[in-house]
């Protein structure tokens, strides 16, 4: 697959050859729902925590007495039927995270990558640098290139101006090539890579 390389202000900077077997599969959508799914249970914190009965604070000393008053027996205050009592079934502290081979996070990333090859949503290109860290600058420059929401993979080390420029644009988000994820390509319209971040990705999957 042949690609035009731009530049940032929208010129012409050659061309570059896109393997097959990273950007020309055939897109399939339960895998990418398997890692997407993967990735999102494993970012969620598990933090939420309901207290229980033996947790409460309230007294534990028997209400009234077993029989005799007409009404039901209960024991102490903390039953979950009492206002400031304990939960019943709450939710506790986990680990939201599960199991997915490499082989299957590894096809997920080439197929997200595919997806965005066939509707002609990639642009390659030279570089992300940017020479002053001003966001209507780049915002300016986007806006040219017809960027509105775009995910851009730069090499190992993006360029800070160019980073912290981006930082203030809404939609646009910035990442090593490192960080590629199946996520993060699906929730943009469009994704950028510079020339070194495709050497990296065909390194990555020989």
């Amino acid at each position: 697959m042949e690609l035009e390389v731009k530049t940032l202000d929208g010129d012409a900077a050659g061309s570059i050859a896109l393997s097959d077997e990273i950007f020309g599969l055939e897109p399939r959508a339960d895998i990418l729902q398997r890692v997407v799914r993967w990735q999102l249970a494993k970012r969620q914190a598990g933090t939420h925590h309901a207290k229980t009965r033996n947790e409460g604070n309230r007294t534990g000393k028997k209400m009234y007495r077993q029989k005799g008053t007409g009404g039901a027996r209960h024991g102490d205050k903390n039953a979950p039927q009492f206002r400031g009592g304990g939960k019943a079934f709450g939710p506790v502290v986990r680990d939201h995270a599960h199991d997915l081979p490499k082989k299957v996070r590894a096809l997920g990333l080439k197929l997200a990558l595919s997806a965005k090859a066939k509707t002609a949503s990639i642009v390659v290109i030279d570089e992300a640098i940017a020479a002053e860290p001003k966001t209507k600058a780049l915002k300016d420059r986007f806006a040219k290139l017809g960027f509105t929401s775009v995910l851009v993979i730069d090499g190992a080390v993006p360029n800070d101006n160019f980073r912290l420029a981006a930082r203030g644009i809404g939609k646009v988000d910035v990442l090593p090539v490192q960080g590629i994820n199946v996520y993060d390509i699906l929730r943009r319209d469009t994704l950028v890579l510079t020339k070194a971040a495709v050497a990296a990705l065909e390194e990555r999957f020989k």
